[in-house]
């Protein structure tokens, strides 16, 4: 999949989208005259950028969600693993322990997800 990265307006108007999943494009259109003080033309050009990049589809009239805000994270922190530590989820993980010290509770959910994860592939 193409790099996404999204500027802070474009954060922004996506969670605005993600909160009101299913919008008619004219529902967008006032709440971001409302809610980000953003022209017809404005909210269009937003939504055409984000429709590119795979996040939203304009289907009819409705936005809808392609790909949800749990989703673009993963794949952020997918790409972020791949760019600065080869793929490699461990030495992400190393590095991010090595400067951040995990807490017992952490630890624990870390555990029980590759627990629960090996479970998946037996």
């Amino acid at each position: 999949m193409a790099e996404i990265k999204l500027g802070e307006m474009e954060n922004r108007f996506a969670r605005l989208i993600w909160e009101n999943e299913n919008i008619p494009s004219g529902e967008l259109v006032k709440l971001c005259e409302r809610e980000l003080n953003w022209k017809k033309s404005t909210t269009y050009t937003m939504l055409r950028r984000l429709c590119d990049k795979g996040i939203f589809v304009n289907d009819g009239g409705v936005v809808r969600v392609k790909m949800t805000e749990e989703e673009l994270a993963a794949e952020k922190g997918e790409q972020l693993v791949n760019e600065s530590y080869g793929g490699s989820l461990p030495k992400f993980l190393a590095a991010f322990a090595d400067r951040k010290k995990l807490s017992g509770a952490e630890l624990d959910e870390i555990q029980k997800m590759i627990d629960d994860y090996r479970k998946e592939l037996k």
